[in-house]
């Protein structure tokens, strides 16, 4: 008898009594390295890469394991994407905005600016378009994509003085992620920079920046951004749901038994809710000590929204000037959120509208 029909026929409990293991069981172990952009300290996004890894082990009876290292322990924090290139690595936690060096399109990963929130962005990588695009992208990279998590809508971000006009953004020396609100902050006088979180706290202090952007509440606070820069200003309309990846190395995947596949995407999936699941829970807790600390909370103005939005559009309009496939994912990107916003309006809205109005 061979086995399927013995497990047909004797059931699981017949089968671990006649000493026949589950597929898994029968497989050769398989040791992982996923390499993150983060550090540990930020327990949220670093948190999402340890998730995985225990999902993982445990899925698989401890014989698929995948080791995971801080940002600057295998490579610096944005090295991430040549590693796994290279395959020096079989995985990497990221945000793909980081990378708009190397080509713009990596920001539809993560974030663009008046962008999708983190439900819409969960809608369209997974029931839209946005996974098969992505992934068609990546593929000159050696990587496949899964979601490792979203921070959902982030502030606006840290600024040593007030900014109440467009005016006051000129010259400003300010730290942003990554992506194509660089560019859209350029046009307003902005002087972008790009660096690791780890970084920001000691230049806010010496002066070499004049504000920053990371995330929210949660993660600020634990920076302590706030004992630098005491104005903290909302919405991040950069960001409206900020994607971190789990970057895959392509080939390393496809080595892979189709039941190991399978548990890889599961782990991702179970690390991705987690993810934003706290952050949810844990924002309003961390703002209401930053208010507690004397935090001035203040919110952009609607003229500087409103230049942020022109400016952000001519970003994406030149871009799809020189780019056929910037333009592809760009529209297609639009459209999807146009009627996330129609079904929006009748729905998390008027309702969310609604409840802020009320005395619970």
């Amino acid at each position: 008898m061979d086995r399927r029909s013995l497990i047909k026929h004797a059931g699981i409990a017949g089968v671990l009594a006649a000493g026949v293991a589950p597929a898994v069981h029968a497989q050769t172990a398989v040791r992982w390295r996923m390499a993150s952009s983060f550090p540990k300290s930020l327990d949220t996004i670093f948190g999402s890469a340890e998730v995985f890894s225990k999902t993982l082990k445990a899925l698989s009876g401890g014989k698929f394991e995948c080791s995971v290292h801080a940002a600057g322990e295998l490579m610096p924090p944005f090295g991430v994407v040549d590693a796994i290139q290279n395959s020096t690595v079989e995985m990497a936690q990221t945000a793909p905005y980081y990378f708009t060096g190397k080509n713009s399109i990596f920001a539809f990963g993560c974030a663009v600016p008046f962008g999708l929130t983190a439900r819409q962005m969960d809608a369209w990588m997974e029931h839209g378009n946005g996974r098969k695009l992505m992934d068609a992208f990546y593929a000159e990279y050696n990587i496949k994509s899964r979601s490792a998590g979203n921070t959902g809508t982030q502030m606006g971000g840290w600024y040593r003085k007030e900014i109440n006009t467009v005016d006051d953004l000129k010259g400003l020396k300010m730290r942003l992620g990554g992506g194509l609100f660089g560019e859209a902050m350029a046009k307003l006088g902005v002087v972008s920079q790009n660096m690791p979180a780890g970084e920001v706290y000691q230049a806010l202090e010496k002066g070499t920046l004049d504000a920053c952007e990371f995330v929210g509440p949660y993660d600020d606070e634990k920076l302590g951004f706030n004992k630098v820069a005491p104005y903290y200003y909302y919405p991040g309309w950069w960001e409206g749901g900020a994607e971190l990846e789990f970057f895959i190395n392509a080939k390393a995947y496809a080595a892979l038994t189709p039941e190991f596949q399978a548990m890889v995407d599961a782990a991702t999936a179970v690390a991705a809710r987690d993810m934003t699941a706290k952050y949810d829970a844990f924002n309003p807790i961390a703002l209401k000590k930053l208010v507690g600390a004397k935090t001035q909370l203040k919110a952009f103005s609607k003229e500087l929204m409103d230049a942020g939005f022109k400016a952000s559009m001519e970003v994406f309009a030149e871009h799809e000037a020189k780019s056929p496939e910037f333009k592809k994912i760009h529209q297609d990107m639009r459209t999807f959120q146009r009627d996330q916003i129609l079904w929006g309006r009748f729905s998390e809205f008027r309702y969310d509208s609604y409840m802020t109005s009320v005395k619970l």
